[in-house]
């Protein structure tokens, strides 16, 4: 019995280890492919390259002209609602087997949001942008790609999805904080002129404006709202309502107290640094409370103060803080290899 018990012992030790250098390979395995999967900048299923005007979505093997009226009224099937707001209703529809979003206006009185929208969807088609696929002024609709997941608000039950759950890491989430600045720096450069997010009032509001795509990507979805900036010249202003909460910038808030009433033609514009302000409560929700999430805060603490600055002057541009969430992501990826190849 004493031997057959040491016999046991012996047998149990490479056992161990073994388990150990299969879990280590594991853990290697997967960061090897979350590494593959985060090595470009742009977001993997974006679409892929077609020329202006032309689109390719879901299992499509070649681009296609964007589709006009005639082609939407006959081969576009509505399946059911999914989204609606002040501006427009959305529906899951069907184009010739592929899964498409179906845009109508909702309300006369918002047509011109709905134009800006569709103008601004044909003049920033970039791999940070959805996927226009037709439009038809017409009939006051247009098309675009089709994601599941809906907009970044799913990202946390989204992440508690079995499917998801070995990605909910500092990673996903570090790179989503990426692309949501990427697309400020796209936004701020783009080809028709410095623009601005609108409809970013509140955390609430500007997570609504992005799709989380199947691979975990932000994509710029509600482009209803990006009025342009001149700089040195004329500035935007984000509505004519008066603005409140600390999510807002600064110099989006009304200057003059209470006891003034508040006055649209008193308020001075802005420009795209009001975008900045926000970047910091924007990523905190991006990043939740995963390992290595409190290290990130940490090296990012000293650009969001920056951003943070009262003065929209002093605070960093888009393509800065960018240059930053991209030296941490690199580190802390480096940091993170070498402490699994010295435990291998």
């Amino acid at each position: 019995m004493g031997r057959s018990g040491g016999h046991g012992a012996k047998c149990g030790v490479p056992a161990v280890v073994l388990c150990l250098a299969a879990l280590l390979c594991a853990n290697v395995l997967l960061y090897v492919y979350l590494d593959a999967v985060y090595q470009d900048s742009a977001p993997p299923s974006a679409h892929t390259h077609c020329p202006k005007g032309y689109f390719k979505v879901g299992t499509m093997s070649s681009c296609t002209p964007w589709l006009q009226c005639a082609e939407i009224r006959a081969d576009v099937r509505r399946l059911r609602l999914i989204g609606q707001g002040a501006v427009k209703k959305v529906y899951l529809s069907e184009w010739r087997g592929q899964k498409v979003a179906l845009s109508i206006l909702s309300s006369g009185q918002y047509k011109a949001d709905f134009l800006h929208g569709v103008s601004m969807l044909r003049s920033l088609q970039s791999v940070r942008v959805v996927t226009l696929v037709g439009v038809c002024e017409e009939d006051e609709v247009f098309v675009t790609e089709y994601h599941p997941l809906g907009s970044a608000l799913t990202l946390e039950a989204t992440l508690t999805q079995d499917r998801y759950l070995r990605l909910n890491s500092w990673q996903t989430r570090l790179r989503l904080a990426l692309d949501y600045v990427a697309f400020l720096v796209f936004l701020h450069n783009s080809p028709v002129g410095t623009r601005v997010m609108c409809d970013s009032n509140d955390l609430h509001k500007t997570l609504s404006q992005f799709l989380l795509t199947s691979d975990l990507r932000l994509l710029a979805n509600d482009l209803d709202a990006l009025p342009r900036a001149e700089s040195g010249r004329q500035g935007v202003k984000c509505g004519h309502q008066q603005l409140i909460g600390e999510f807002v910038a600064p110099e989006q808030l009304w200057p003059y107290g209470e006891d003034v009433p508040f006055s649209d033609d008193l308020m001075a514009a802005y420009d795209e640094k009001s975008d900045i302000w926000k970047i910091p409560d924007v990523t905190r929700f991006l990043l939740g409370h995963v390992s290595g999430s409190d290290v990130i805060h940490f090296h990012l603490f000293q650009i969001h103060a920056q951003c943070k600055m009262q003065d929209p002057k002093l605070r960093p541009s888009a393509h800065e803080i960018l240059s930053v969430y991209r030296s941490v992501y690199d580190s802390m990826k480096e940091s993170h290899t070498e402490i699994v190849r010295d435990m291998l």
